[in-house]
């Protein structure tokens, strides 16, 4: 792969919270409220927040679950997804949380980062002690697996057009892609996209010319990489633990950046005091609209007959 240093940067970053998290993740733009929903993992916390001056962020809300959270997921009317340890949660307008079946049968297993899809289908993935599952879940419940083998299931992205998925393996340090069709959720054959050789692949998100956003975990920076698998430009954050990049805002032209302080030592605290936080760059690129998770199935009208 291209070494870091030689490709341009794409900005530099701004502190955009006060509060340090332990494992912030998952950064979504929900462009209906304009709020922007992340988790802190093991805190088992979803926080709303709103963009203020400068590109900061401003806390609403923290919503706390009784579970770890690997991901949150936004309809368009405003309900959320959850992805908890073992069961998905939703939590409706009214702020009602509802918890639904175990889904992971494991020890030591739990649900990690998840998406909608194109069609509002869940696609979420596990971490735990052995093979990993990357699972795709309608709204009614019922689900498949899409993966089996994985080190440590984690960021996901379509293209534009719905039609190809990227999903990154942390721990083989690998980007997957495959083939996908929205309208039935079937996937082609899965392919390796791209290796690292540097950090640890983690969340991602892609922007409006296909080009992937990948947080490589242990480096402290976001890379921009092409479809053809090039690494094309990088954002350097003072955090080593990047996380999870997404473009937001109305023009979706800000990309937030999610850290963490899991893992660290008081002296690499000391030495990267910023750690924990959510930053905010202008990169001078856009993301696409965000995939919406389809909400809760509805009731179908019952329509009396005209005597």
């Amino acid at each position: 792969m291209t070494p870091y240093a030689t490709v341009p940067s794409l900005g530099t970053p701004r502190v955009a919270t006060a509060v340090s998290h332990f494992l912030a993740e998952g950064p979504v733009w929900d462009p209906f409220r304009g709020r922007i929903l992340w988790v802190d993992i093991l805190a088992g916390d979803v926080y709303v927040g709103r963009f203020a001056h400068g590109g900061a962020i401003d806390i609403d809300e923290k919503v706390p679950f009784p579970d770890t959270v690997g991901a949150v997921a936004v309809s368009a009317a405003g309900e959320w997804l959850v992805a908890g340890t073992r069961r998905l949660y939703t939590r409706g307008v009214d702020g009602g949380i509802t918890a639904g079946p175990e889904l992971i049968d494991v020890d030591d297993r739990r649900f990690n980062d998840g998406k909608p899809d194109p069609a509002g289908r869940f696609v979420v993935g596990t971490k735990g002690p052995g093979d990993e599952l990357l699972l795709q879940v309608d709204p009614d419940g019922t689900g498949v697996v899409l993966d089996d083998d994985l080190g440590l299931s984690n960021g996901l992205g379509w293209t534009g057009d719905g039609r190809t998925l990227y999903s990154i393996d942390t721990l083989r340090r690998r980007i997957h892609v495959r083939a996908y069709d929205p309208a039935t959720g079937a996937t082609g054959v899965r392919r390796v996209f791209v290796e690292f050789t540097q950090g640890y692949p983690d969340g991602m998100t892609v922007d409006s010319e296909d080009h992937l956003w990948v947080a490589l975990w242990g480096e402290g920076r976001v890379v921009r990489i092409s479809p053809a698998g090039d690494i094309v430009g990088t954002v350097e954050v003072p955090a080593p633990h990047t996380s999870c990049p997404v473009f937001a805002g109305p023009d979706l032209d800000t990309l937030i950046i999610t850290t963490a302080t899991e893992g660290m030592s008081p002296e690499d605290l000391a030495a990267h005091p910023l750690s924990g936080r959510l930053f905010t760059v202008r990169t001078g690129h856009r993301g696409i609209h965000p995939n919406l998770w389809a909400g809760t199935p509805q009731p179908t009208p019952h329509l009396e007959e005209t005597p």
